[in-house]
């Protein structure tokens, strides 16, 4: 099948009644392709065709992770993966591990917020950015290559007043999209007026976005190469399990439910939605709708969903009792699992020359080191992907000279992303033993 020589610098979408459909980014899209009526959306950051872009996805967790089960005993590559950890073991060579690093702040549960700035909002103004957010801080330089420059999730619920891990330049907090039926529509479907009128009404027509673009997509797959148009097989397929996922959410509110001999917890579906968030957000990174995501488990995180009487803020108060350490292990691996499962996802789409995740930075931690003590020291940090060579356990001094500033990983994360700046929060340098593969 032949081409034109002119690769179009602009993104595809399959347009129907108000529902849009981006497309991934594919080698074989031309200007042929422009006769074939397909709608052509705005600029974006890379050329199709060109080497790809890099992203990056911050997920964090409110209340830390049990730390007993959290950090190797061994460093380096030869370390065996504690019970917390063994659901990551398909991908140990996919991440790096870090002990000792943190942001050398106290406060307990207000800490946490600095997450990813390095800096609480108090000392905020005593600060050159003020405590503007890792994620943030990279948007500033996407401007319109993306249709969202960053796209922050998390829900509202939950301890000290719910998710407030993004800050911009301002120190004003960067309200999150709260579930995957929000951050769904924010997507896929045109949210004003009369065409998201007539979105819903197609969508209830037809049941599925893809059915409401179907002939715009087969009429795209005439002008495909056999690998994209696997690739478009791949995305469509990603897009249905996704549907899927939200139809059978969606169905089993209709279900009644046995009387459990406690009350509804205040918040509901946080647990059964991370699975259906990991896939949007790969979607989202997938179809370059956006470069930025970040996810944050807050304290509302069911744990009635897992039997339990006690609550996830509770239960991270463990008291060293071993059946509140029981029930929080719970949790904790639960969310691990699902961590391990949007790597996987990552690791199985393509994307150019290599897997999404090689083009993915994506961090994995918490602003808490150890809840039961309320300290903000050592955190649990892990870093994926980004097209790094991975596959060590690496610890760090406390204390002393030798003793490195979480803010370096950062620093080092912005400068692969392309942001022009030798500072981030505290840095003191970039991780330097960080390598390219």
């Amino acid at each position: 099948m032949s081409h034109s020589p002119h690769i179009v610098n602009r993104r595809f979408f399959l347009r129907a009644a108000g529902v849009t459909l981006a497309l991934p980014l594919l080698e074989s899209l031309s200007t042929r392709v422009l006769g074939a009526g397909l709608a052509v959306g705005s600029k974006a950051g890379a050329a199709v065709g060109a080497s790809r872009p890099t992203r990056m996805v911050c997920v964090g967790n409110m209340l830390g992770f049990y730390q007993p089960e959290f950090f190797p005993k061994q460093t380096g590559r030869a370390y065996d993966l504690p019970s917390l950890l063994q659901p990551l073991a398909p991908h140990q060579s996919d991440f790096t591990l870090y002990s000792g690093l943190d942001h050398g702040v106290k406060g307990g549960h207000f800490a946490i917020h600095s997450y990813l700035s390095g800096v609480r909002t108090v000392d905020a103004k005593g600060m050159p950015e003020g405590n503007i957010s890792l994620d943030q801080r990279a948007a500033e330089t996407i401007g319109g290559a993306t249709r969202f420059p960053s796209l922050t999730i998390g829900s509202e619920d939950g301890l000290h007043g719910g998710c407030m891990m993004c800050w911009n330049r301002s120190g004003t907090r960067v309200p999150p999209i709260p579930g995957p039926k929000e951050l769904f529509r924010k997507l896929f479907i045109t949210e004003s007026g009369s065409d998201r009128e007539r979105a819903e009404d197609r969508f209830a027509l037809h049941g599925s976005i893809l059915d409401a673009v179907n002939g715009d997509a087969k009429s795209l797959g005439r002008h495909l190469g056999k690998r994209d148009q696997e690739k478009l097989d791949e995305y469509f397929t990603s897009v249905r399990d996704v549907e899927r996922q939200m139809e059978l959410g969606k169905r089993w509110t209709n279900v009644p439910k046995p009387q459990p001999g406690m009350p509804e917890p205040a918040n509901t579906g946080v647990v059964s939605d991370l699975p259906v968030l990991y896939d949007l957000i790969a979607l989202a990174l997938q179809t370059d709708s956006t470069r930025i995501a970040t996810l944050e488990i807050a304290g509302g995180f069911e744990a009635s969903a897992f039997g339990l009487r006690k609550d996830y803020h509770a239960l991270s108060h463990h008291g060293q009792v071993q059946e509140n350490i029981d029930g929080l292990l719970k949790l904790e691996k639960y969310q691990m699992e699902q961590f391990a499962r949007f790597l996987a996802k990552m690791k199985s789409l393509e994307d150019g020359d290599g897997k999404l995740l090689d083009h993915t930075m994506v961090l994995f931690g918490s602003g808490m080191g150890n809840a039961n003590a309320h300290t903000n020291n050592n955190l649990p940090m892990i870093f994926a992907g980004g097209g790094y060579k991975h596959g060590e356990h690496r610890l760090f001094p406390e204390k002393g000279l030798g003793r490195v500033p979480l803010c370096n990983l950062y620093l080092t994360m912005l400068q692969r992303f392309g942001v022009e700046t030798n500072r981030f929060g505290l840095s003191t340098g970039t991780m330097r033993d960080l390598e390219r593969a």
